[in-house]
């Protein structure tokens, strides 16, 4: 009688598939079209204007840099302490270290590691193909174990003065987080640099492709797809979203060289470039995009406050808006506060950041580099990252001039990082002859 059961049962599924089998399955959304990555170059980019926009893109992101880089890590409280508001570069009085200076009481507007990323990675692309689609993720590996190897050389070589000995360590202890994972990989070791890329910097969300992320989008001009999918491709650093975040950030570059473009169709375009569908994460979506929606919040809320007493409010004297605005700004920050990360690198923070930057103070670069040092946390990163988009947006002309011609002078002169020449070899190899 069981065994009768078990076969009448069967029979009836069968019969139940053979009568009622929809023919075409499931029902699906359109195809998604696909992704354009030749674009032709755009009409409204010139040489000269494509060579302004990038060099603004680098200066942009010195200046924020440099701004951030004397109260990296501090507090707001901290800053307001010791110089109540910062708007301008100010002496960088911070030991020497491996991500920070490289150099103890150094002058105002010198750069730190935000800044050496991207001249090291324009090293890297001068020699590939400039017409390349995808950028090698392989060699780009190489070229960086290759640099911390070159470093190694150096500290053997160096002179057995204390002080030589502690600069090149400080060079080799720079990269060699970095080293750790791209050895392994470049050797196609998928094992080994999975173990390291999940220990590099304690395992943590680090905002390490948004370092160099930046200078990947000014290849791409007007393609943000492709600056995304490069950006992606070389994020050989970064863990989970965070390679969305630094591959978005390299879409925005690519979009804000072109002189049509708004900060609001920055602010948009995480609903639009999303070439690996982080959108259809099932049940988390795409984090990039509400850390979008949370900043414009964030600076809606703050400006709703109308009114104020002023007997309980203590502005800066360097505060350069009215009373209500600052108090606009400190809500701001408390709201933000609300969302701050366990490490202050985390690249959720360094993106929300930046973007509450943006939707606060849209093309005033000034005040968005304000907000963002002022802030403090990780905030040379934060403002390399918002200073590169912006420079990208306005062109080197439109940023503040003495800001613009201190940051170049002192990367220059200090450092030995030519960011006029830099822009010169971008220009040089990606501009269509």
């Amino acid at each position: 009688m069981k065994y009768l059961r078990i076969c009448g049962f069967t029979l009836w599924v069968l019969f139940l598939g053979c009568t009622n089998k929809p023919t075409d399955g499931f029902p699906s959304p359109e195809d998604r079209k696909a992704i354009d990555y030749a674009l032709p170059w755009p009409d409204s980019l010139d040489r000269e204007t494509y060579r302004e926009r990038v060099l603004g893109m680098l200066v942009g992101s010195a200046i924020g840099d440099a701004m951030g880089a004397p109260t990296e890590m501090w507090t707001r409280d901290q800053i307001k302490e010791e110089y109540g508001f910062v708007t301008e570069f100010t002496l960088l009085g911070r030991p020497r270290s491996p991500e920070g200076p490289w150099g103890a009481q150094m002058s105002p507007g010198v750069s730190t590691d935000d800044t050496r990323w991207k001249y090291l990675l324009t090293d890297f692309l001068v020699d590939l193909d400039a017409h390349e689609t995808l950028l090698p993720a392989e060699q780009f590996a190489e070229f960086v174990s290759e640099s911390f190897s070159r470093e190694a050389r150096e500290l053997s070589e160096a002179d057995l003065s204390a002080q030589s000995i502690s600069r090149e360590l400080t060079h080799l202890t720079w990269l060699q987080e970095w080293a750790m994972v791209a050895g392994p990989f470049s050797r196609g070791d998928m094992d080994n640099y999975h173990i390291a890329l999940n220990k590099f910097y304690g395992g943590e969300m680090s905002c390490a492709g948004l370092l160099y992320s930046p200078l990947i989008g000014s290849l791409y001009p007007g393609n943000p797809n492709l600056a995304y999918i490069n950006s992606y491709h070389l994020g050989i650093f970064d863990l989970g979203y965070a390679r969305d975040i630094s591959a978005l950030t390299a879409a925005y570059v690519a979009a804000a060289l072109i002189p049509s473009t708004t900060v609001e169709d920055l602010l948009d375009l995480s609903s639009k470039v999303d070439p690996h569908q982080y959108g259809e994460s099932r049940l988390i979506g795409r984090i990039a995009q509400s850390k979008v929606d949370l900043a414009r919040s964030i600076v809606d809320q703050a400006r709703q406050i109308r009114s104020i007493s002023e007997s309980n409010t203590q502005v800066p004297a360097a505060f350069p808006g009215s009373t209500l605005e600052y108090v606009q700004l400190e809500q701001a920050y408390q709201l933000l506060d609300a969302q701050l990360e366990k490490i202050p690198f985390h690249a959720a923070e360094i993106h929300l950041i930046n973007l509450a930057a943006l939707a606060w103070a849209g093309d005033d670069f000034q005040k968005a580099m304000e907000f963002v040092v002022n802030y403090g946390r990780d905030n040379d990163t934060v403002a390399a990252v918002t200073g590169a988009v912006l420079g990208a947006l306005l062109g080197r002309s439109r940023l503040p001039a003495e800001l613009a011609k201190t940051a170049e002078d002192v990367n220059r002169s200090v450092l030995g990082l030519d960011l006029s020449k830099l822009a010169d070899r971008i220009v040089e190899g990606k501009f269509p002859r």
